[in-house]
């Protein structure tokens, strides 16, 4: 048996920072692309009464293979990969390091956007081919444009602050966000999707909004909007997109999330021109790295000190 009892990271590595926290904890590391089998058989091994989740997920057999296990902790903000309702039934906690990357999504987002807009990635491979296309190139200015955000929690309101900036009109639908900042207007998806010249999506998944950019929704857009997804590959129907995008509907798309990761290989994106891809690294930063696994952990030993406190 250990000594210490076991926090499980489903990845290969925790920031030094996050680490010092653990003093008191066993760390055992999933390694680099651990799938939910090999997440069972850590489990069934040592027993963790955490689970940092940074790759894979923790569904219901991984909470039935450590009886101990007492909270499970997103390296990030996004919890689709847990099972919520297994953990619920079981008396686990689950908790999110909300917030912590996002000023890395939301500045991927803008790259994505401005990428689409400026043809960055075409005209910069055009340019490594010895062409000088600036008669004939004309790219898309921001300033004066609408940007439609669906959600408003942290990433979407620094999101939100960047289009600002540049001179963009902010409209945004969340039916949970409160205290807007002056620069949002608050609307519906239907205005979105009437209105908005480029669209950013900074909501969870939920069964409810699965496949929410989809072949109907596309239809009610203004011809030629771009579309940024840094947030979940669930939220678009890919096929629809695709087909969007080659009639002209959608101008470009910036996708750094997809319905399937790693992505598929071969992929109905890949060498399709309207297409500017990222590998889901939005969150992906030195300083995210250090600030999720920071707030992974004190979310980790918050819960932990709370069932030992219950249980004094």
């Amino acid at each position: 048996m250990n000594a210490r009892p076991v926090i499980l990271v489903t990845g290969a590595d925790l920031a030094s920072q996050a680490l010092a926290l653990l003093g008191d904890y066993e760390v055992v590391f999933a390694g680099k692309t651990p799938q939910l089998a090999d997440v069972v058989a850590l489990a069934r091994r040592h027993n963790p009464v955490g689970i940092i989740v940074r790759y894979s997920g923790v569904n219901a057999e991984v909470m039935d293979a450590a009886p101990a296990l007492r909270v499970i902790s997103k390296h990030g903000s996004g919890t689709d990969t847990i099972d919520k309702a297994a953990a619920a039934e079981r008396g686990i906690a689950v908790t999110a390091a909300v917030g912590a990357n996002a000023a890395a999504v939301a500045e991927q987002a803008m790259a994505l956007l401005l990428a689409c807009a400026k043809s960055v990635v075409q005209l910069n491979q055009r340019m490594h081919d010895g062409h000088w296309d600036k008669a004939t190139h004309k790219s898309l200015e921001l300033s004066g444009r609408t940007v439609g955000l669906v959600g408003l929690g942290a990433i979407g309101l620094r999101f939100s602050k960047m289009a600002d900036a540049v001179g963009m009109r902010v409209i945004g639908f969340d039916p949970f966000a409160k205290n807007l900042p002056a620069c949002v207007t608050a609307v519906d998806l239907d205005t979105i999707w009437r209105e908005a010249d480029a669209i950013s999506l900074h909501c969870p998944l939920t069964p409810e909004n699965k496949g929410l950019i989809n072949e109907q929704t596309l239809a009610r857009c203004k011809p030629g909007v771009i579309v940024v997804n840094t947030a979940r590959g669930g939220l678009i129907d890919e096929p629809a997109l695709l087909a969007a995008v080659q009639s002209g509907q959608v101008g470009m798309a910036g996708l750094d999330s997809f319905c399937i990761e790693p992505m598929t290989v071969p992929h109905v994106f890949h060498h399709q021109p309207g297409f500017v891809l990222s590998p889901h690294i939005g969150g992906v930063t030195s300083d995210a790295y250090v600030n999720m696994g920071v707030a992974a952990t004190r979310n980790t030993l918050d819960v932990l000190r709370t069932v030992v406190s219950a249980t004094h």
